[in-house]
C-alpha cells in the first residue's frame, strides 16, 4: 500500500453530532453519516500490517485491511463482499460492537487508531442504498430440518447460514417480535430497528421461518423438538441478571437493567404507551450502577424519559 495515501490528510475525522439537548428529544440514532471522502481518508490510514492485529482483535475474524483498501479505492461493492465473507450482519456490529479491532490497531500505538467501526457501518449502508443486499436462495434443498431457539444476533446468523445451506430452518422466539436483544434490549438511539427489520425481510425471502410467542420448554417441549427436527441450536443468550447481595437491595425503586430497558424499547416501538411503562425515569433522580454499554443504554433511556 505504498501509494498516494501517504499524502492524504491523516487526522481522524469525526461525524457531525447534534447537540445533546437536541439528541435526547427523540429515539433516533445519535450520529449523522460520514462523508465518503472522510471514510476514504480513514481507510487510507490502514497500514496493511505484516501481522494485522485488528484481525485478531475482531471476534469474527473480519479481514479488516482488505476492506479498508477497497473503500480507499472506491470499490464499495467489493468491500461488502469481503465484509460479508466473515460477518452476516455488519449493520449490527458496525453500530453495536465495542470495536476491540480499534484497540488492537497498530497505528493506535502513537496515533488515533483507524476508525474501523465507522468504515464497517458505512460499507453495509452503501450496500443497502445501492440495492446490493438481496436474498440468497440455496442452490439445492436438503431434507434436514433445524430448530433455532432464540432470535438474537447469534440465532439469526446461525439460521441464515443453515438456510443458505439448503436446510429447512425454523426460529423460535418467546417474545412477541423477532430480534432478541437487538429488538428489546438495545435502545433505538443505538440501533434503529429498521436495520433489523430489513435483515429479517431478507431472511424470510431466503426461506427462514420465524415463530414468535413460543417459550421452548413451556409451550414446546424439548422432546417435541427432537421428534420434529434433525438438529436443535440453542441461542438463547444470557438473560439471567447479575444481582448484588448488599443491604437495601430489597427496597423499592431498584431495578435490573434488563427489566427496565425492554419496557422502554417496547414503548419506543409503539407496542405500549409511554405512560403505561411500569418502570419510568421521568421526573426522578436516577443512579446507575455500572458504566458499560448497558449502563450507557440506561442513561440515554432515562434522559429521553425525563
Amino acid at each position: 500500500m505504498g501509494d498516494v495515501r501517504g499524502f492524504l490528510k491523516h487526522d481522524r475525522e469525526v461525524p457531525t453530532r447534534r447537540p445533546v439537548p437536541v439528541r435526547i428529544l427523540d429515539w433516533n440514532e445519535v450520529y449523522e453519516d460520514y462523508p465518503d471522502e472522510s471514510l476514504r481518508v480513514q481507510a487510507s490510514r490502514c497500514m496493511d500490517c505484516g501481522i494485522p492485529f485488528c484481525n485478531n482483535g475482531c471476534p469474527l475474524g473480519n479481514i479488516i485491511p482488505d476492506w479498508n483498501d477497497l473503500v480507499y479505492r472506491d470499490r464499495w461493492r467489493d468491500a461488502i463482499e469481503r465484509l460479508h465473507a466473515t460477518n452476516n450482519f455488519p449493520d449490527f456490529t458496525g453500530r453495536l460492537c465495542p470495536a476491540p479491532c480499534e484497540a488492537a490497531c497498530v497505528l493506535g500505538i502513537n496515533q488515533d487508531p483507524v476508525a474501523i467501526k465507522q468504515v464497517e457501518a458505512s460499507i453495509i449502508d452503501h450496500a443497502w442504498n445501492e440495492g446490493w443486499i438481496t436474498a440468497i436462495r440455496p442452490a439445492r434443498q436438503t431434507d434436514k430440518r433445524v430448530a433455532v431457539i432464540g432470535s438474537g444476533p447469534a440465532g439469526l446468523a446461525v439460521a441464515q447460514q443453515l438456510t443458505r445451506a439448503g436446510h429447512t430452518v425454523i426460529v423460535f422466539e418467546r417474545a412477541d417480535r423477532i430480534g432478541g436483544l437487538l429488538r428489546y434490549g438495545i435502545p433505538e438511539f443505538k440501533l434503529e430497528k429498521r436495520h433489523l427489520d430489513r435483515r429479517l425481510a431478507q431472511m424470510r425471502a431466503e426461506g427462514t421461518e420465524f415463530r414468535v410467542n413460543v417459550n421452548v420448554g413451556v409451550d414446546l417441549t424439548v422432546e417435541e423438538l427432537r421428534d420434529d427436527f434433525d438438529a436443535v441450536v440453542i441461542a438463547t443468550g444470557a438473560t439471567a441478571a447479575r444481582d448484588l447481595a448488599i443491604p437495601g437491595r430489597e427496597l423499592t425503586g431498584i431495578h435490573q437493567a434488563m427489566d427496565y430497558l425492554p419496557l422502554a424499547n417496547r414503548a419506543a416501538a409503539g407496542r405500549i404507551a409511554h405512560d403505561d411503562v411500569a418502570i419510568h425515569a421521568g421526573g426522578k433522580s436516577v443512579v446507575i450502577i455500572g458504566g458499560g454499554d448497558t449502563g450507557a443504554d440506561c442513561l440515554g433511556t432515562a434522559h429521553r424519559q425525563g
